[in-house]
């Protein structure tokens, strides 16, 4: 949604926010107007501004000290302060800049100048948005790496300390190498992931195309991850074409996204159903690929923000979800040519379509 910028005016003179507002007129910003140095510091919250247009001449506090008092607060320290003054000596603006004042303006003032320097501080403001933006979408982001991380290798830790004991078991010593390759598996899934998300974002991967047989990469895929459905009482059904046909894909980016689509799948289904790899050969030289659940499906509302990076669809608790799966399936397809969607499945469910051009 697009954010009207709000610019802040702080003068005790009415008349020159007047001046200030026609200037302005136009630009579709939305101007608030403070009458002195205490209201508008008192205040500062609810105006929530991009910018202040500050006069420096006012009685009580003037617009020195409110600047230096604006620029002391962590909270309002990056909103960028034009002075507005009638001082014009080199030394006055000098000291202008001194108190924090990231730009300034003389009277009277100017239409054309008013608005480039209002439209030079919202540039710098928004850079600075945007920068915040990442760095918590980047802290928010390790936080959810790091989770994902713990949860394998605390798995790893118990079933390694289990196998120490004297008493145990044949049998149970198999499970839990079992479940030491399944987390060890899951380990390598995620960082193949940032490493190959990483490349792809920044244009440095460039595709192996190979020629490969559709239905063993298809069989491949499900083998790896019978342990992992077989953990959750899942049963894994293969529906492939009888005479299978070679493709032309960058297999181990193509058979990444299968091991992504089947895993998130068996992820979200429940216990004692089913997930369900399809592939099949279309018209005109297509290939068509589907994973289908009977978890809780999607919500259409979010078909296509879960194919952003680190967004999630519906949050469950005992499920690890870190929003890169399906990002990434996304690029790597993309990267083909090819197309990837979510629709519902009947009776729930979701299914996962992955449509690519034969370059056979």
């Amino acid at each position: 949604m697009y954010n009207q910028p709000s610019i802040l005016v702080i003068d005790d003179e009415p008349d020159n926010f007047d001046v200030v507002e026609t200037l302005l007129d136009g630009e579709n910003y939305r101007l608030y107007y403070a009458p002195s140095g205490k209201q508008a510091l008192d205040r500062l919250s609810s105006f929530q501004p991009d910018v202040i247009l500050l006069d420096v001449m006012m009685p009580d506090l003037d617009g020195m000290e409110v600047c230096r008092r604006i620029k002391a607060d962590p909270q309002w320290r990056v909103v960028p302060i034009i002075i507005v003054t009638a001082l014009t000596t080199k030394e006055d603006l000098a000291q202008c800049l001194a108190t924090g004042a990231d730009d300034f303006i003389s009277k009277p003032v100017n239409g054309v100048e008013l608005r480039a320097r209002v439209n030079s501080m919202l540039r710098i403001k928004q850079q600075y948005d945007n920068l915040q933006t990442l760095l918590k979408l980047r802290e928010d982001m390790v936080n959810m790496i790091v989770h994902d991380l713990r949860n394998p290798l605390a798995s790893i830790v118990l079933a390694t300390e289990i196998l120490q004991l004297p008493e145990i078991k044949p049998e149970k010593q198999q499970r839990k190498l079992d479940q030491i390759g399944i987390a060890v598996q899951q380990l390598q899934s995620l960082i193949d992931n940032l490493l190959l998300m990483a490349k792809l974002e920044s244009d440095t991967m460039i595709l192996n195309y190979t020629e490969v047989d559709l239905g063993q990469i298809c069989l491949s895929a499900v083998t790896d991850v019978e342990a992992i459905a077989t953990q959750k009482d899942l049963t894994l059904v293969s529906q492939l074409p009888q005479l299978s046909r070679i493709i032309k894909v960058d297999a181990a980016i193509f058979r990444r996204v299968l091991d992504n689509l089947l895993s998130n799948a068996i992820k979200f289904s429940p216990s004692h159903s089913q997930v369900i790899l399809k592939a099949e050969y279309l018209d005109a030289g297509i290939i068509k690929v589907q994973v289908c659940d009977f978890g809780r499906g999607v919500p259409s509302h979010l078909r296509q923000k879960i194919f952003e990076k680190y967004e999630i669809g519906t949050v469950l608790q005992e499920v690890s979800q870190i929003g890169l799966g399906l990002a990434f399936c996304k690029m790597a397809i993309e990267a083909h040519d090819g197309t990837i969607n979510v629709e519902e499945n009947s009776p729930q469910g979701s299914i996962f379509t992955v449509l690519l051009k034969d370059l056979v």
